[in-house]
Formats: structure tokens, C-alpha cells, sequence
């Protein structure tokens, strides 16, 4: 009877095993093997630990269709469809409220890093709605995705992959368990793991940054991020403006500043601001409808290096406007029931 039972267990092994590896899984993959063997000479990790937490996961299709450009390209850039999904009641609203939940944490933010709160709460809000949307898909199984089955940005989500290895070796968690976006942003603030290690704050002093959890510690970790990437305390964002020369050669300069206003204005950019300032031409495109024009500043520029999109940066600038003058006409009405 237990000779029997022995064979019993020893068949039943394997079948376990394999119903805890979903066909196709990562492990089997060569390339994730190369990998695995690279992640444990350059930083010393156990390579069956890492086979293990590779073989229960497979490639995400939902992934990749989400990060694949539009089919239809004329769906591909509308600033009027784009900006309706952050400028809207809603978000603005609850702006204000987190704003006034969050007021000391927010003020140590902008005093230390020199970041207004406005741009900090609306970031926040386009992120994940004030922390309400972090995402729902396996961190671990979005970036192997991206990294071995998405060749146009295999090398930056491959980078972004050894990264999260690292965090969640240093922070003490089974990368397995943590959830976020398709493209593997983490917690409040959508910080890439890459971000979180170089630029996350503990600013909630505990002795560990946490961006899931601790809205103290993603408020500090977005000031933190903008203040290194440039932030001038201060200083303007951008402003509208309008042409009578052709766009193009200012356009062709890219995002980043590169003409003082003053230049741009003999190239035939009317806009408001210092002549000696560096600025960039941007252009917020609605098809079938006329160019919205502005002139960006560094700061931002600096909002781009959150996300690559000029359309990104202006609805961060745009809520973060919003928000603040309803805040101030919030603060400014009088108390129910007084004189």
C-alpha cells in the first residue's frame, strides 16, 4: 500500500507542476534564458528562483495590443479627444479634494523640491485619477512581455525589467504579486521601476519607499523626479501663442527648448514672455480643425520627461491650472451660515 501510494505521489508531481506553468511560458523562451543567466552573473540572482517566477507567467496579448500604435492613423493624434479625458469636472474636483487632504504633505513637497502643488496633484490626477486606477495587470508578466515579444522597444522595457528585479529585491517582495499599468508602471504615481530606484523618495520617513500604498511617498517621489530632471523653481510652463510665419523649421527642433522667445518671435511666433528665454514651439493638433499653438519652457520640457508627449505635458499644465483656481475660488467662499 505505500509502495503504491509512493508511485502515486511521484506521478501526481509532475502534473501539479506543470498546471502551475501555463503553455508557452517565459522559462521556455531562449532568450529569457539568456536573460536569466545574465541577471544572475551581473547581480547575483539565484537562477531556479528566477526560472521559477518566469515559468508561471506568459505572454500577455491584452499588452501588446494595448501598446501597439493606433490601426487607423488618423486616430493617432487629436489634442480636442485627448485633452477631454483629464480636463473634465470630475478630475478637477477631486483634484481640489485631494489637494486639501494632502495640504501639509504637498506644501513640504514644493518647499523642499520647489515644485508647485498644483503640478504634483495634477499629475497625480492624470496618472491614476488621485491613485484610484494603478492598474491591473502583473508587473513582472507586462514588462517579459514587452521585453521578449515587442521588438520595437524590446531594449528599453528589457532595462526596465532588470530594473523591477532589482526593486523588488531591494524593497523585500515577490516580484510576482504587484500589480500595474500594460507597460509595468507602479502604484500612485506610475513610476517605471527604472524611476522608482533613481528617483522615489521615502517622504514618509517609515525606512521604505512604497508608490502602492503611501500617497506621502508618491507626492515627494513626483516633486523629487521633476526637481532632477530640471524643475526651475518659478518658473513659467508655457503659454498660447500664435504665427505668421511658417511652423515647420521651429517644429522640426523638437520639444525640448532650443530658441530664445525672442528668436522665435523674428521667426514669426507672437507669445507672451522673457525675449531672453529658451523656449520650443508646440503644436496641439486636432484633425479637421485649426493648429493649437504654444510656447513651451524648460519646465515643460521637464513634464515631458514624465512622459514623452507634448499633448501629455500640456494636460498636466492645463489640470494643474484648473485645479488651482478652483481651489482658490474653493477657499475664497465663505464658511455656510456666516456673515
Amino acid at each position: 500500500m505505500r509502495k503504491l501510494f509512493a508511485v502515486l505521489v511521484i506521478a501526481w508531481i509532475p502534473t501539479v507542476l506543470n498546471a502551475a506553468s501555463p503553455p508557452n511560458s517565459f522559462a521556455s523562451n531562449p532568450e529569457v534564458q539568456s536573460f536569466i543567466s545574465e541577471m544572475s552573473a551581473k547581480h547575483g540572482f539565484e537562477t531556479d528562483w528566477l526560472n521559477m517566477r518566469f515559468s508561471r507567467l506568459q505572454p500577455n496579448e491584452t499588452v501588446l495590443k494595448a501598446i501597439r500604435p493606433p490601426a487607423v492613423p488618423e486616430l493617432q493624434r487629436s489634442w480636442e479627444r485627448y485633452r477631454a479625458r483629464f480636463l473634465n469636472d470630475r478630475r478637477i474636483n477631486t483634484g481640489v479634494q485631494f489637494w486639501q487632504q494632502n495640504a501639509a504633505t504637498l506644501a513640504r513637497a514644493r518647499a523642499m523640491f520647489g515644485v508647485p502643488e498644483s503640478v504634483i496633484v495634477a499629475i497625480i490626477g492624470v496618472e491614476t485619477e488621485y491613485g484610484r486606477n494603478t492598474g491591473r495587470f502583473s508587473v513582472l508578466q507586462s514588462l517579459a512581455t514587452l521585453a521578449f515579444n515587442y521588438p520595437p522597444r524590446a531594449e528599453f522595457f528589457r532595462q526596465q525589467l532588470e530594473q523591477y528585479l532589482l526593486l523588488a529585491r531591494e524593497n523585500d517582495f515577490d516580484p510576482l504579486v504587484l500589480k500595474g499599468s500594460y507597460a509595468g508602471a507602479i502604484g500612485i504615481p506610475q513610476f517605471m521601476p527604472g524611476s522608482q530606484r533613481s528617483y522615489a523618495v521615502d517622504f514618509d520617513g517609515d525606512g521604505k519607499i512604497d508608490l502602492t500604498r503611501s500617497t506621502v511617498d508618491a507626492i515627494g517621489s513626483v516633486a523629487s523626479f521633476l526637481a532632477q530632471h530640471g524643475w526651475q523653481e518659478g518658473g513659467a510652463v508655457a503659454n498660447q501663442a500664435s504665427l505668421t510665419g511658417d511652423p515647420a523649421p521651429l517644429l522640426a527642433l523638437g520639444i525640448k527648448p532650443e530658441k530664445t522667445l525672442g528668436e522665435m518671435n523674428s521667426a514669426g511666433v507672437i507669445a507672451d514672455g522673457d525675449p531672453q528665454q529658451a523656449a520650443a514651439l508646440i503644436d496641439l493638433v486636432t484633425p479637421e480643425q485649426a493648429t493649437e499653438y504654444w510656447v513651451g519652457f524648460q519646465n515643460f520640457y521637464v513634464i515631458t520627461r514624465y512622459n514623452r508627449s507634448s499633448f501629455y505635458a500640456m494636460s498636466v499644465y492645463q489640470l494643474a491650472e484648473a485645479i488651482r483656481q478652483r481651489k482658490d475660488s474653493t477657499d475664497d467662499k465663505p464658511a455656510s451660515g456666516t456673515n
